[in-house]
């Protein structure tokens, strides 16, 4: 039994918790830690065997922690990381994998140095059946060459706190992880748009924004963000190929047809919408590290969306489309 340790006792923390205790084989959680102490008590408190660290080093450093999953606030992530690595202990980081691509430099580094891999970054979309056959249909080369994509993340609210750039770093960190996958291509240039703003966006924030990119091939990708005030949690994405073009489907509902008219639920949380994704994900880590190593999104997966990232958070108000410039790849991720 693989032993875990998870950081962050928060709503994705604790959903985690329970579906490596519930779901996923081969491992069990022996211990949780929280910025709030009294959160990681009480999670602890709910499971036989599960021990409540006071800080996250504490909880890397125990002995019986073979591997670690963050799922702390993004600051902390980095930081958390480079001591999971600086122990050689396997290490599972919720996105984004930091705030800036230099942590992720490092990140990189420090990996390097204890020369295999350790890091596996959430982007959990690409274990989406969704997803994982629009990959399967564009590598088949059936369509032809992927010449764009057009996407979509609209959400129904943000926490307190969130900021313009967080629709980039935060929301959309998704998207740059998942166009770049389906692609099989690295970003050469991209831009951020403030476009009229919706009357009900009045946090303080941009709302919505538009992300452009191309990539090093020459395709181009349009995302619409809208973080808050739209009518339910709705992911769109279709790729146009050559020869025709391949969409994520909607996740399944029941039509209902009544008062003349036709009707189905939209999802309004996230969780639910890629639940079963998140079930594959952890159960694929797991597995991985029993035969050795991550296979799933790596550190330099990682430090790609953020170099995105912070190329198109610069870009905001320049009018410009700014390079996405990356170091040369070591030769661990090839």
């Amino acid at each position: 039994m693989l032993n875990i340790g998870v950081i962050g006792c928060g709503a994705i923390g604790r959903d985690h918790i329970r579906r490596l205790h519930d779901l996923v084989p081969g491992c069990q959680v022996v211990a949780c830690s929280d910025y709030f102490e009294e959160s990681a008590r009480k999670t602890a408190a709910q499971y036989e065997g599960l021990r409540a660290y006071a800080t996250g080093e504490e909880l890397i450093a125990a002995p019986e922690v073979q591997a670690v999953l963050i799922a702390s606030s993004d600051p902390s992530h980095a930081g958390y990381v480079l001591e999971c690595l600086k122990h050689g202990k396997y290490v599972f980081c919720e996105k984004p994998l930091a705030q800036n691509a230099a942590d992720c430099e490092k990140i990189i580094e420090a990996e390097c140095a204890q020369g295999k891999r350790l890091v596996q970054v959430g982007f959990m979309r690409r274990y989406d059946r969704g997803y994982a056959e629009m990959k399967r249909i564009i590598d088949s080369g059936e369509l032809g060459a992927p010449l764009m994509i057009h996407a979509c993340h609209r959400n129904v609210s943000q926490p307190d706190g969130f900021q313009t750039e967080m629709g980039v770093s935060n929301v959309a960190i998704h998207e740059l992880d998942i166009c770049r996958w389906l692609l099989s291509d690295e970003y050469a240039n991209g831009q951020v748009l403030k476009v009229r703003q919706s009357a009900c966006s009045t946090k303080g924030y941009d709302n919505p924004q538009i992300v452009l990119l191309e990539t090093q091939s020459g395709a181009r990708i349009d995302v619409e963000v809208q973080v808050a005030d739209a009518y339910g949690y709705d992911i769109q994405c279709q790729v146009v190929c050559e020869k025709g073009t391949v969409n994520l489907p909607d996740p399944y509902a029941v039509v209902k047809r009544a008062n003349a008219t036709r009707s189905f639920p939209i999802l309004t949380d996230w969780k639910d919408r890629f639940i079963e994704a998140y079930d594959i994900e952890l159960t694929e880590w797991v597995k991985s590290l029993a035969a050795g190593g991550p296979t799933g999104p790596s550190a330099w997966d990682g430090y790609a969306a953020c170099v995105a990232a912070d190329a198109l958070n610069r870009s905001r108000g320049t009018g410009q489309f700014l390079p996405i410039e990356m170091m040369d790849k070591p030769a661990m991720y090839k």
